[in-house]
């Protein structure tokens, strides 16, 4: 899964991760996680250089994880935020809530869907011990 790695993205890191999860899911799992969430998330981020990189988070059909914009099914939500916030997400040292609220995190789309965003990293740092 290293198409989903972008030199200097700690991001990217954390996505691979999550990915190796959801492929290692059964069928049922991975049927239960998508029915969970039942949405597809855009995450762009900065790096501290200022350079983007763009994943698509498909947990609408597919499960799975790619690299760049998603236009067919469009994303229900793209998740702005830097790649030190995308971190402190995964790691459970910062709260998206908050991240919100301060500013370090902005949605376009459907923000009720991004707060599931956090739940599927929790998964990830759970079952990939990131």
């Amino acid at each position: 899964m290293s198409d989903l790695k972008v030199e200097g993205f700690k991001t990217s890191e954390i996505l691979v991760a999550l990915s190796e999860v959801f492929d290692s899911y059964s069928d049922e799992e991975k049927k239960a996680q998508i029915k969970k969430t039942n949405g597809i998330f855009e995450i762009r981020v900065k790096n501290a250089a200022g350079a983007e990189g763009v994943w698509t988070i498909d947990m609408k059909s597919t499960g799975k994880i790619t690299k760049g914009v998603s236009t067919k099914p469009k994303p229900n939500v793209t998740i702005i935020l830097s790649d030190e916030t995308f971190t402190g997400l995964a790691d459970g040292k910062l709260d998206g809530q908050k991240a919100f609220l301060t500013g370090k995190l902005k949605t376009k789309g459907n923000m009720m869907l991004a707060t599931k965003l956090d739940g599927l990293l929790k998964v990830a740092k759970t079952k990939a011990k990131l």
